[in-house]
């Protein structure tokens, strides 16, 4: 085993100490290498040690500029820190220097919608679904993004798009319930919600959101059927109480 790979070995393990060691010294004999120099940032972030991170990633783009995970880590170390705008930055130029990398304009539109700039991070993940038309995930962003702005008809075609990728996931089908629900579409988000926990009986919203919607279409004996399923959920206690008393009056 060669001291690259004994040193990866050590990371895998979480012996940061060690691994950071043996990339040292490696690095001493090799010091323009940035594929080291990102392994090096990598230990100090997780030694806690976030100025020699940072020194390690810089060091390592101003000797290759197009390593895409030098550009995420050094925008996750800032995301991390709360530097939103130092995330950014490092983001766009790793754009402008990879412009045809998908990741970074996925990663730059996530730190975008966290930041509220939901217009110029639809921008980037409708790029990046031109380079990677087959990426669910940046469908599932948009969806999220116009829920967000209200603009429901576009939140519901985006979660339809992450279907024909992933049609095994609750949590998915719970989304585009309530988009449905948001656009008044009860039936459609009623079939979504039942989607959702015959996949995962043991998915608790869909059970609740079940019980609101036929309960507000005055269907009561289907309202109580949901509730009664939600309640025997572990729920907060003034949670449980609130759906004590809506089943209480159904009866």
């Amino acid at each position: 085993m060669g001291e690259i790979e004994k040193a990866l070995e050590a990371f895998k393990k979480q012996d940061y100490k060690t691994a950071l060691e043996i990339f040292n010294f490696e690095l001493s004999k090799d010091e323009n290498n940035p594929h080291i120099l990102n392994n090096i940032g990598l230990c100090h972030i997780y030694l806690d040690e976030l100025k020699e991170a940072e020194a390690a990633f810089l060091k390592a783009i101003s000797l290759d500029d197009k390593i895409v995970q030098v550009y995420i880590n050094l925008a996750d170390l800032y995301y991390r820190q709360h530097e939103m705008l130092k995330a950014i930055e490092i983001l766009q130029n790793g754009v402008y220097k990879i412009p045809n990398e998908p990741a970074l304009r996925h990663y730059l539109a996530r730190v975008y919608i966290d930041d509220s700039r939901y217009d110029i991070a639809i921008d980037q993940l409708d790029a990046v679904l031109e380079i990677s038309p087959k990426n669910y995930d940046a469908y599932w962003d948009l969806g999220r993004v116009y829920f967000e702005m209200g603009v429901w008809d576009m939140a519901i075609s985006n979660y339809e798009r992450v279907l024909e990728f992933v049609d095994d996931n609750p949590l998915i089908y719970y989304n585009v319930a309530l988009a449905y629900e948001a656009n008044d579409e009860v039936d459609k988000a009623i079939s979504n919600h039942l989607k959702a926990i015959s996949i995962n009986p043991q998915f608790p919203h869909s059970y609740k959101n079940l019980g609101v919607l036929f309960l507000a279409r005055g269907e009561k004996d289907d309202a109580k059927e949901y509730l009664e399923e939600y309640i025997k959920f572990e729920l907060p206690k003034e949670e449980k109480e609130n759906i004590s008393k809506i089943l209480k009056k159904l009866n």
